[in-house]
């Protein structure tokens, strides 16, 4: 008999079993193993802090971020007193999965199939990968932490199935040398219609390696021809491509977490991915830390309302910045022409720093209130029309 299950070994659940093993519980850890998902794999200082992440972690560390306009015109915004780092997650999932197992969690390889409840135990069903037998976990309590489209979530918690969601695809291509257009040690983000009619287009270093991708909520959009236009676009058609991922990334938390009896979803099965800037490593590790504070409190209580603490504890620090980045999303991504404003506006100063210093620190920064109101009103002028599109 298990404390807590989780089903799905990345970064969320990879998180919360170590947190859980931890604090003194028994964790059976369930992954599907094999599977990669789709990210441009930046993480931001706060979460190497906060999640005790090293620097040999990380295959590069970007120091600029270039945004590009419909047009082609574009704003570098430097990364003052930090960086952006950049992680593989072909290698940085595995390795929080044996950080856990280390830590004490057991893990098994599966894929998950069902709950069954008795009168004597709960029960995770899953396949064994290796013998293709199914095979059962006895648990008092379970974390979903199975992505976007989680069978936990669809199967246990109300709305679980209605999760809203962009379709993410990318390549990671062996990256050349420095050149005209490509810098190892900047990330570029694309906003332009042709590209990705209501989301962007990436161009992230990896060190050796790069990923090149967008995202779409827009079912008719030929994910695979859009990237190998931004390939074209980006200069980097004739790199040998190393491998192809696609998932759904979803872009608003799920009003609610658990089902009020043994079960509590984290990370994308909860929805935790940042609106606007698509950013979800941080945010799914934070979900998985706060399943198990929740799953903690129910087994050293038995009240199972405590499991309702996740979703508590994880909006009281990140709802505003949330719903910022989806009025963002929401005011700017709509057409070229809103795009074309937005790459205009981020090229004020005040702009730049705010918008760094919440992602280093991921919080709204309060430190200078006016900058804050130069930027509503400068904001308020782009959506009006009041100001032309600064050129470059």
């Amino acid at each position: 008999m298990y404390d807590v299950v989780v089903v799905g070994g990345g970064p969320s659940g990879a998180t919360a079993a170590e947190d859980l093993v931890r604090s003194g519980h028994s964790v059976a850890l369930l992954d599907r193993d094999g599977r990669i998902k789709p990210c441009g794999g930046a993480i931001p200082p706060r979460l190497m802090q906060d999640f005790h992440i090293e620097d040999a972690q990380l295959v590069a560390k970007v120091n600029t971020a270039r945004m590009i306009s419909p047009t082609g015109r574009h704003v570098d915004i430097p990364i003052e007193n930090g960086f952006v780092g950049m992680v593989d997650r072909k290698d940085f999932d595995p390795f929080l999965r044996n950080r856990a197992v280390e830590a004490g969690a057991k893990l098994f390889t599966g894929t998950f199939l069902r709950i069954e409840r008795g009168d004597e135990a709960t029960q995770v069903v899953f396949r064994d990968k290796a013998t293709g037998e199914e095979r059962a976990l006895p648990t008092k309590l379970i974390i979903g932490a199975d992505g976007a489209r989680s069978k936990v979530g669809r199967a246990e918690v109300p709305g679980g199935d209605k999760i809203p969601y962009v379709l993410a695809y990318h390549e990671i291509i062996k990256a050349p040398a420095k050149t005209a257009i490509y810098d190892p040690a900047r990330c570029d983000v694309i906003y332009d219609g042709k590209i990705s009619p209501d989301f962007y287009g990436w161009v992230f270093p990896h060190g050796d390696s790069a990923s090149v991708g967008m995202g779409t909520e827009v079912a008719s959009v030929d994910l695979k021809k859009a990237t190998a236009e931004l390939r074209e676009m980006a200069g980097l058609t004739d790199c040998e491509t190393l491998r192809r991922e696609g998932a759904p990334i979803p872009l608003k938390p799920l009003d609610r977490w658990d089902n009020g009896l043994d079960v509590v979803l984290a990370g994308d099965a909860a929805g935790v991915v940042a609106p606007s800037s698509g950013e979800g490593i941080y945010y799914a590790m934070v979900g998985g830390r706060v399943a198990a504070t929740a799953c903690a409190a129910t087994l050293v209580t038995g009240r199972v309302k405590n499991l309702k603490l996740a979703r508590q504890l994880f909006m009281k620090e990140h709802k505003t910045v949330f719903r910022v980045l989806a009025s963002m999303q929401n005011a700017y991504y709509r057409s070229d022409e809103r795009r074309e404003r937005f790459v205009s506006l981020c090229h004020d100063i005040d702009v730049q720093r705010l918008t760094f210093e919440a992602y280093m620190n991921k919080k709204l920064v309060k430190a200078r209130p006016m900058a804050h109101l130069k930027i509503g009103l400068k904001n308020l002028a782009h959506l009006t029309r009041l100001v032309s599109v600064e050129r470059t």
